[in-house]
């Protein structure tokens, strides 16, 4: 199939693209470089099936007309303004990037008949409240303006379908972790915590620690990614993907450095968009693509630190 993955020299999109390839797939990336890195495309570009390398804004539709030329079959949508505290400070660049990019993707896919799978996130939920998790019907709560920008442009996503018998997705992954992910700034905990204790640097939590979270290693995120599009039976649904166990913040800086002297608590930069319990219900997910996780959080922590030690050794 010709594929396009927007946002795929990100974290997430790199191992999108390289199981896509893996997949015999022809692959298209779009990316403007705000978020993702060229390097992590690196290894593709002897891959025959990866065909071209866009530096692009998915807000520009000249871009994305040129684009569309190649009559994609699935376009897997990752692009996207991903930090809370950026869309606190500056709400209308992740309005623009997030809902408005989208709807520009949209009209191109409804152009040419090309499915489209939304990444969209767990942030759009309220917390959990019981051990059986976060479903689909779970309410939703925007309490970031990156958390609002994602509904708005999932509701846009699903008129598509409605409206035009377009065939799309939205995909709820919870917190995604593993190699290639940054290991500075916001999001990424496990990776932050992990160059922390290499780094031999305190392991700062923000508030009191007690916030959990569904930590979801990437590859099992990918392949959730991947097989929404290949599904028919995914159309016109929207599908958390998670671990299905949650983990405070306490407990996963204790399991990363293993010493509570390395453990420090420091003022929260945004506690009104926290959400104080994220626990994944993937039955769903289970029951429409035959998919569960396979990568327990000991073996990917173990696995992203080994990828983060090489890094820093080779830096």
């Amino acid at each position: 199939m010709k594929v396009l993955v927007t946002g795929g020299a990100g974290f997430i999109g790199r191992w999108v693209v390289k199981q896509l390839l893996d997949d015999g797939q022809q692959v298209w990336v779009l990316d403007d470089l705000s978020n993702g890195r060229k390097e992590n495309l690196l290894e593709f570009l002897g891959n025959g099936g990866f065909k071209g390398f866009i530096v692009g804004d998915i807000k520009d539709n000249q871009v994305l007309q040129d684009l569309f030329v190649n009559e994609f079959d699935i376009v897997y949508h990752l692009a996207a303004s991903i930090n809370v505290q950026d869309s606190i400070d500056d709400p209308k660049t992740t309005f623009e990037n997030d809902t408005l990019g989208t709807f520009n993707l949209l009209e191109q896919c409804r152009i040419h008949r090309t499915k489209l799978v939304f990444m969209s996130t767990c942030m759009v939920y309220d917390r959990a409240t019981d051990e059986e998790g976060i479903r689909e019907t779970h309410p939703i709560k925007p309490a970031s303006p990156y958390a609002g920008s994602k509904i708005a442009a999932e509701n846009m996503v699903l008129s598509y379908y409605y409206a035009y018998d377009l065939p799309t997705v939205v995909i709820r992954p919870f917190n995604t972790y593993g190699p290639f992910q940054k290991t500075g700034g916001e999001g990424g905990v496990v990776a932050i915590f992990i160059k922390n204790k290499l780094e031999g640097k305190m392991l700062n939590i923000y508030g009191d620690g007690k916030q959990t979270r569904d930590l979801l290693y990437v590859e099992d995120a990918a392949r959730f990614v991947i097989q929404a599009g290949y599904s028919d039976k995914a159309n016109g649904e929207i599908i958390n993907a998670g671990l299905g166990r949650d983990i405070s913040i306490n407990d996963l800086a204790r399991l990363i450095v293993k010493d509570d002297s390395r453990i420090k608590h420091v003022k929260h930069i945004h506690p009104q968009s926290e959400i104080q319990k994220l626990l994944c219900n993937y039955s769903k997910a289970k029951e429409l693509l035959g998919w569960e996780p396979q990568i327990s959080l000991e073996e990917g922590i173990k696995r992203t630190e080994i990828w983060i030690k090489k890094m820093l050794k080779n830096a």
